[in-house]
């Protein structure tokens, strides 16, 4: 369980302050997928670095399954899955390489390593891109390798910054139906989206950010219900007070 409590974060320059944060609190449980949607500059991905301990809160807490991340990044990492919003590649090594190195970073190693990289790879339908270097690899076999490092080590909790971002078709059903079947299994999954129709089919819960704060939180149905219409899309628009658009 994923749990953010009051939590605050500027960015000051000498021109300038920009609060990205402003008291943002909300919960995602185990067994559950939860979406954050959000305008462009709300703070989503600055709540998500927060929580990955990329960045420090200058006030409040995340705490991940009963651990503080800013008394204990290390060990909150380790039951992390971090999708991030860049896929950055080391196209020098192979798929297998590059999530060979993550998972050692998690502390695995011999056979157990090797078989949860095997693992991995068959689910994510991508066994034949192993042995291949990932320079000149499309945008879905770049998600497949960036996804397949942020969870060989079998976290307990994924988050992913916009994970379906110019992807196909196919690699989006693989995305999803992933997230679905591990969703079943217990796993608390968070993450930001920009696409309406994937929020309301995958999400049990949706927080909407707004100015760095809480703009409505429940169900898909509950929020249209809250705003009044019969579309996400619609109910965002009116729920965060702007007639200008997407949330990204």
């Amino acid at each position: 369980m994923i749990e953010v409590k009051n939590l605050h974060k500027s960015f000051v320059s000498k021109k300038t302050t920009v609060k990205a944060l402003d008291g943002l609190s909300f919960t995602a449980k185990d067994g559950e997928i939860t979406g954050i949607l959000g305008p462009n500059g709300a703070g989503k991905t600055t709540c998500l670095r927060t929580l990955y301990g990329l960045l420090k809160a200058d006030e409040g807490s995340v705490i991940v399954d009963g651990i503080n991340v800013a008394e204990d990044p290390l060990a909150v990492r380790k039951s992390l899955g971090i999708f991030p919003d860049k896929f950055g590649l080391y196209e020098r090594l192979t798929a297998y390489e590059q999530v060979d190195y993550f998972a050692s970073i998690h502390g695995m190693h011999g056979a157990a390593k090797h078989q949860a990289i095997e693992t991995v790879f068959k689910e994510l339908e991508m066994t034949e891109l192993a042995h291949r270097r990932t320079t000149g690899f499309s945008q879905g076999q770049r998600m497949k390798v960036t996804l397949a490092q942020a969870l060989v080590h079998q976290p307990k909790n994924f988050v992913l910054d916009e994970p379906t971002r110019g992807l196909d078709v196919m690699s989006t059903r693989i995305l999803r139906n992933y997230l679905a079947a591990h969703k079943e299994k217990g796993h608390c999954i968070l993450f930001s989206s920009h696409v309406m129709q994937e929020v309301a089919a995958l999400c049990d819960r949706v927080i909407i950010v707004a100015n760095g704060k809480l703009a409505a939180e429940g169900t898909p149905q509950e929020l249209c219900d809250l705003a009044g219409e019969k579309l996400l899309e619609d109910a965002f628009v009116k729920l965060i007070g702007s007639d200008e658009g997407v949330a990204a």
